[in-house]
Formats: C-alpha cells, sequence, structure tokens
C-alpha cells in the first residue's frame, strides 16, 4: 500500500484526491492547507483530514509520496523538505519559476533518494499521445519545425488565479507547450529568443506580461514557436485556446485541444472539454490519468515521467525566454547556464 499526502487543497488538490480514491492499493491520508476557508472545503468534499502545513502533514501521516499542488512560486520549501524527507513526489509544473528554485529542489530530490515526476499532464493527453505515436513511427520523417498555442482568456489571470501577479502567461501555459513539443519531437533545446507585451492587464491590476512570443531553435537546427497570452476575450466561446503542429521531411500533425470537438455557447460563454469531469463513475481527463499513473508507477515501479531534471530544464527556457525579452537579444542556454552557475 503506497500512501500519499497532496499539499494544496484547492481545485487541483481535490481533483487529485478524487481521482485516486479507487486506484489500487493506494491511499489519500490527507491535505496541507493554510488557508482556514479552502481547509475546510475541502475537508467538507472529501472527508479527508486537513494539516496546516507541509511540516504538519509529513509529521502526522508520513506519508510515501507527496502531491505538490500550491501556486507556481510557491514550490520550493515544500518540494524540499518532501524531498530531503526522502518521500516520493509529483509536482506540479512548472517545476519552480526562478533557476535558484529549480537547481534547490533538484538537488534535494536527487539527495533524498526518492522517485519524482512533474506535472506536464498533455503527455496523457490521447490527442498528443495520438501525436507521439505518429513521429515516433517515422511516417512524418524528421522533424523541420514545429509551433504551440496555448492562451487563456482574462478570466483566468482575474478571476480563476488569486496570484497571477506572481505569474504570467510564460510561467503558467508554456511548460504545458515547452515540454509537449520536446516530448514529440525529441530535441534539445540550444537558444532562445522572445518578444513580450505588457499593460493591458496591469490597466486591469495585475502587473504582468498580457503575452509572450518565443522561437527557439534545437540541437539538430529546427525550431519550434511558441504563443501564450492571457487576453483572449470573455466573450468568446471558451477560455482556453490550445493548438500545435509539428511539420517533418515526409509529413504533419496538427490538433485543436481548445474545445475537443464540443462547443457550447450561451451567455456565459463556457465550453466543457468531453474529455473531463466523470464519464459513468469515472473520473476522465489528462490530470486524472497523470496522478492515477503516478500512483500506479509508486505501486509496481514502473516509470513514471518527466522527472525533476526535465522539470529543471523547462524552468531553464522560460528564464530565458524572459531573459531575451528584457535584453532584446538571442539567449545561448548554456552559456545562461554557466551565468546562473549550475
Amino acid at each position: 500500500m503506497v500512501t500519499i499526502g497532496i499539499v494544496g487543497a484547492g481545485l487541483r488538490g481535490r481533483l487529485f484526491a478524487e481521482a485516486l480514491e479507487s486506484q489500487p492499493d493506494v491511499t489519500v491520508v490527507g491535505f496541507a492547507e493554510p488557508s482556514t476557508r479552502v481547509a475546510e472545503d475541502a475537508k467538507s468534499a472529501t472527508g479527508l483530514p486537513v494539516a496546516g502545513s507541509h511540516t504538519e502533514l509529513l509529521e502526522e501521516f508520513n506519508p510515501d509520496a507527496v502531491i505538490v499542488a500550491t501556486p507556481d512560486f510557491a514550490h520550493r520549501q515544500v518540494a524540499v523538505d518532501v524531498a530531503e524527507a526522502g518521500k516520493h513526489l509529483l509536482i506540479e509544473k512548472p517545476l519552480a519559476t526562478t533557476l535558484d528554485d529549480a537547481y534547490a529542489i533538484a538537488v534535494a530530490v536527487h539527495k533524498g533518494g526518492g522517485r519524482c515526476l512533474v506535472g506536464f499532464e498533455n503527455r496523457w493527453n490521447p490527442h498528443a499521445l495520438q501525436a507521439k505515436s505518429a513521429i515516433a513511427s517515422g511516417s512524418l520523417g524528421e522533424p523541420i519545425t514545429a509551433s504551440a498555442t496555448l492562451s487563456n482568456s482574462y478570466w483566468v489571470p482575474t478571476t480563476m488565479l488569486s496570484w497571477a501577479a506572481k505569474s504570467s502567461p510564460a510561467w503558467f501555459l508554456m511548460p504545458h507547450t515547452l515540454d509537449l513539443v520536446l516530448w514529440l519531437n525529441g530535441r534539445t533545446p540550444v537558444s532562445v529568443s522572445a518578444v513580450g507585451s505588457r499593460g493591458v492587464l496591469a490597466k486591469r491590476g495585475i502587473d504582468t506580461w498580457d503575452v509572450v512570443h518565443a522561437l527557439v531553435t534545437f540541437d539538430d537546427g529546427s525550431t519550434a514557436t511558441f504563443s501564450s497570452a492571457w487576453t483572449l476575450p470573455d466573450a468568446g466561446d471558451g477560455i482556453v485556446d490550445f493548438r500545435f503542429q509539428v511539420i517533418g521531411t515526409e509529413g504533419s500533425v496538427t490538433a485543436d485541444l481548445s474545445h475537443q470537438g464540443l462547443t457550447i455557447v450561451s451567455d456565459k460563454t463556457r465550453s466543457p472539454w468531453p474529455l473531463s469531469g466523470k464519464v459513468g463513475r469515472a473520473l476522465v481527463g489528462a490530470p486524472v490519468w497523470m496522478v492515477q499513473d503516478f500512483a500506479a508507477g509508486l505501486v509496481d515501479g514502473s516509470d513514471l515521467g518527466p522527472g525533476v531534471d526535465h522539470g529543471v530544464l523547462i524552468t531553464e527556457v522560460i528564464c530565458a525566454i524572459e531573459e531575451s525579452i528584457a535584453t532584446g537579444q538571442t539567449v545561448d542556454l548554456a552559456t545562461f547556464r554557466q551565468a546562473a552557475g549550475a
């Protein structure tokens, strides 16, 4: 039996707890949540106990593994303490939003000896899995270029996230698309050039980037472009615009995941994803399958998926994107790492 604790009892933490309810040989022992209101809501919704901090969770329940479902910028202390305790980890993407935090987490994981999965959930998305299969078969030839767009409507930074000013479209969205393209093309990024704009969200009281565009060059000379914005109109037909394409020497694969083939428009304009929620009695969707696979991997010892070193790479690329925006220059990743003392 594998016991799992969850740090962060918000929507994601509670989703993970529900997804693991019927997982064989797995028990969720409780949450850690500093917010009294969120803790009470989670306890009422799940019936699970809630500790006031991750240290209390470790002391009181001594779980085998911990899921870190805190905001993007608040992973370091939790992840380091859990890793140093020798526990297994699932850390939500991004691993961290600074190089110092990412490197500290990686050192703690390697020294602690526990296994680690960074939550790049699109590797469990059926559309992405089909694209991966097509590329791996060789039928598309060698990758030439790729593009990925993942954007949100204003509702996400202004309403859904209370901490949007401490994040950005680059940190909240690009970890998904960067990981997806790197997984699909199997290439290593070597340089980054990026631009961004800001000011629109700042007028709404959220001082962060409105839009970020990045060009990544890989070790074989192939390229990929990435775009993310937090400024889609709320009057649109959903809160997410998610598309990607990989072009190879013999073919291409293209996916539009924005609505998964279903669009429902009303005065509230929200489109549900068919691959989410429940089908029959079972929860479905990429984050559900990811956390269930994580737990199953802990039980049987099989591969968990992208680990802490890959999480560090994604953080390095996004930090390089910020550096490129700030300087107006292309950033060589090897030089960037050396300057950071990596």
